[in-house]
């Protein structure tokens, strides 16, 4: 709904101290388009690059009183495109300080902090919890949507670190939310999913020392699939918490299917390479790097960044490893994939879970997904000069990889991976806790001011 005049805009800029850009200004696109382009045909009628918290309040109350539809970008990254909307983008990026006190471990981050301002801010002090490996990820979405990385099974979620947070409300309020403030709104902030609330000003975690690490990159042949899977998911069902991989098979146009396995242990190489020995023995690898590193250059070394264009991505939790007839079923879909301009290309991912992750009762936060070892998420992806046949196809690709694996995972799915085309994801993302969720929703935002495709209430 856009239901503001121009006159109402020109009070909008001269209401805030940060600046309202307008299609066609310098900067309006990089704020204003998705990540996922996607959906790029979504454009805002402006966003608000918003200087303090004041700002935030404005843009609120304006588009209260306009009729204007309003979401808050702090990274960008909705796989759903729902950090733009038709009506008014606040974009939270200048809001981006984070400070960290290495005697107390307490790392806190305004809400439109990413990931490389708060490695910037804890490395120094030699501390870290649950970091997203990509450097332009937002740590407020991280967090809101429960958050997991190559550390989670020794430190747990993101959202398991939050000690605190400040979220603004439909009505303008400020209110910290921790254990003993409005410890249902704290409760719903680990693992409730961005967007749904308010929008969060700061978030403050508890970090912890980190040691030096190691790292593993292992390549197999195509051929080699169901055995290298195989082998990977056995060694990760015995390892210890300190050992996290991600195990993937992908292809592109032009490449065969590639099967790799990156991990990173918290202890030396040494202690990695007796862990993956198992591996090792069972089917070699094409390619194998496994080394020491200082925790901060694992981090550089596991950093990824998705390529530019559109994707989608389905995603669900597995309480065991795919067996090889269901591996075998999605070898053979790769090999009849459909064709893209995008070198991300396609494939399956499973991410080893387990460990601290599990050791937090399902209702003890937003975040239900605790009795899970794997999660598994299953993409696609496409270019901009790729035509609508092209598109539609590689999404009847996705959703039959989806069907050829859902007899061997669970239900849920993850909802920091959010999946637009998902029918029941008030149970898959949320499970028992959303009854919950609903009912603080309503508290909080009887209006439902704050919504997109998939709000808690809608």
């Amino acid at each position: 709904m856009n239901g503001a005049s121009e006159a109402d805009w020109q009070r909008l800029e001269k209401t805030v101290a940060g600046r309202v850009l307008r299609p066609g200004d310098a900067g309006f696109r990089a704020a204003g388009t998705p990540f996922n382009t996607r959906f790029a045909s979504v454009t805002p009628h402006a966003v608000v690059s918003v200087a303090n918290e004041a700002d935030v309040r404005h843009a609120i109350e304006w588009a209260r009183d306009t009729g204007v539809g309003l979401v808050a970008r702090g990274g960008g990254h909705s796989y759903a495109g729902h950090s733009v909307t038709t009506g008014l983008v606040v974009d939270l990026s200048a809001l981006n300080s984070v400070s960290a006190d290495g005697s107390t471990g307490l790392v806190t981050a305004a809400g439109g902090a990413r990931m490389a301002e708060v490695y910037a801010a804890v490395q120094p002090h030699e501390m870290g919890f649950a970091l997203g490996n990509g450097a332009s990820v937002g740590i407020a979405g991280l967090t809101l949507g429960g958050g997991s990385s190559s550390t989670s099974r020794t430190l747990g979620l993101t959202a398991d670190a939050l000690v605190r947070t400040t979220l603004m409300t439909a009505d303008g309020q400020v209110l910290t939310c921790d254990a003993q403030e409005n410890p249902d709104l704290y409760w719903a902030c680990r693992g409730g999913g961005g967007g749904n609330f308010g929008i969060n000003l700061s978030l403050t975690f508890q970090a912890t020392a980190v040691p030096d690490v190691s790292t593993c990159l292992l390549l197999w042949d195509e051929a080699d699939a169901v055995e290298a899977f195989a082998a990977v998911q056995e060694a990760a069902r015995h390892a210890p918490d300190e050992l996290s991989i991600r195990l993937g098979v992908c292809a592109a146009d032009g490449c065969d299917p590639v099967v790799s396995a990156v991990g990173l242990h918290l202890g030396p190489a040494s202690e990695l390479r007796e862990l993956l020995a198992p591996v090792l023995t069972a089917t070699r690898p094409v390619r194998e790097d496994i080394a020491d590193r200082t925790f901060w250059e694992a981090k550089d070394y596991l950093l990824h960044e998705t390529s530019a264009g559109a994707f989608a991505t389905r995603t669900n939790f597995a309480d065991g490893p795919l067996p090889a007839e269901a591996v075998a079923a999605v070898m053979a879909l790769l090999a009849r994939r459909p064709g893209s301009g995008n070198p991300d290309g396609c494939g399956l991912a499973l991410y080893t879970w387990g460990g601290a992750i599990n050791r937090v009762a399902p209702a003890d936060t937003a975040f239900v997904h605790r009795e899970a070892q794997f999660l598994v998420s299953m993409d696609t992806s496409w270019a901009e000069h790729d035509g609508p046949a092209d598109v539609a196809a590689n999404l009847r690709w996705l959703a039959e990889l989806g069907e050829t694996v859902s007899p061997y995972v669970g239900r849920g799915a993850y909802q920091n991976f959010i999946d637009p085309d998902l029918s029941d994801w008030r149970t898959a993302y949320y499970g028992a806790n959303y009854p919950r969720l609903v009912q603080i929703k309503k508290r909080v935002d009887p209006d439902g001011f704050f919504t997109f495709g998939q709000a808690i209430g809608s």
